[in-house]
């Protein structure tokens, strides 16, 4: 019993990999996701806006939109406080059409403590090529509240940020992948004998159905579809979405030594290595002691250093760690009894000896 709470306090053991879904760890290269970004005001706030001379791009934006709305500010001197200068940004999915409503992220960009109560006006989101795709307007819902007082303040989540539900409206659609042909699918995590799995998985079906193979491995991360003539686009990957593949999985330790944290894969080996841990503890202890002269002696007091250092030399006895599988590698060094930050020290240096054969990742 000792052991199984020792092995789950020091180490994150990643389980076996078992069977997933083809749509869970590939993407459709055509069907990503563009992130969309754009610059805009919020007004209506309660005096919690930038302050317009620690914040000059905001009084800038406000005299811009105030001469496009025909009226003329320019060499006004403004001072108001119910104006933010925000970053609005917003995720634009592929396939979504003209007119769909998407919720939009207001943050605050100048010195505003507060977007509470603000409605954003009218704002054009652009993607990193620089075409506008969406244009969003609303009031801002903010969670987050800042109160402060002359003895105390008081504040909770994050008020200079806030959302506006269905806040944006799609002006373009992103380019379609269309009824096309030829596709590519890419892994989320490359790997030659997952797009191998996944290319059976697809030409087993494929065969049985259409008689003919309809995928090709082009390297560790692109597999290439050849959609059948007899059925469309949306179902064809519907259905091979839905396969079943075993996704291989690279073996690799990561290491956090911030917060301890040891994540070993299923499939690292270890080479027969001996291994001891031990630390050298030093304590130093200051015990001043308070002398004081003999009566009538026109003495003085004086504070006398008092310095106490004891050494510990802690170890453990040699160990024998080894073995082809995860269990064994982790009752090994189970076996030590040593903390997480010992088990990092260890396996680094079981890594430079050579006998770790995994990728070590230091976090």
């Amino acid at each position: 019993m000792r052991r199984l709470i020792l092995a789950l306090a020091l180490c994150l053991v990643a389980a076996p990999a078992v069977a997933a879904r083809i749509k869970d760890i590939s993407v459709l290269r055509s069907a990503r996701d563009s992130q969309l970004v754009g610059y805009g005001l919020v007004v209506g706030l309660q005096g919690s806006g930038d302050t317009l001379r620690n914040a000059p791009f905001t009084e800038q934006s406000v005299q811009a939109m105030l001469t496009h709305l025909g009226l003329d500010v320019h060499g006004a001197s403004l001072r108001n406080r119910n104006v933010a200068s925000v970053i609005v940004t917003a995720d634009l999915s592929a396939g979504v059409e003209t007119a769909t409503r998407l919720d939009v992220t207001v943050s605050a960009l100048g010195d505003a403590p507060s977007l509470m109560g603000g409605t954003l006006l009218l704002t054009q989101l652009q993607a990193a090529d620089g075409t506008v795709y969406a244009s969003a307007q609303g009031a801002v819902s903010v969670t987050g509240f800042d109160a402060v007082g002359q003895g105390e303040t008081l504040s909770q989540g994050v008020p200079t940020a806030g959302r506006i539900p269905n806040g944006a409206i799609v002006e373009q659609e992103l380019p379609g992948f269309g009824e096309e042909l030829r596709s590519i699918l890419e892994l989320k995590n490359p790997d030659y004998t997952t797009a191998v799995r996944i290319v059976d998985a697809i030409n087993a079906y494929s065969r049985e159905r259409f008689r003919a193979s309809a995928a090709f491995e082009v390297d560790s991360r692109r597999v290439e579809l050849f959609r059948p003539r007899r059925i469309s686009f949306a179902r064809f990957m519907a259905e091979i979405g839905e396969l079943q593949v075993d996704p291989d999985m690279a073996a690799r330790v990561v290491l956090d030594a911030r917060t301890g944290t040891v994540v070993v894969g299923q499939d690292v080996q270890i080479s027969t290595v001996a291994v001891t841990y031990g630390t050298l503890t030093v304590r130093v202890a200051e015990r001043p002691r308070v002398s004081q002269p003999a009566p009538f002696s026109n003495g003085r007091t004086v504070v006398t250093p008092n310095t106490r250092i004891d050494v510990e030399q802690g170890g453990g006895p040699i160990a024998i760690v080894g073995g082809s599988s995860l269990r064994a590698l982790v009752s090994g060094l189970n076996r030590i009894g040593v903390k997480p930050p010992g088990i990092i020290a260890i396996l680094q240096a079981i890594k430079t000896a050579g006998a770790l054969q995994a990728d070590l990742v230091i976090q």
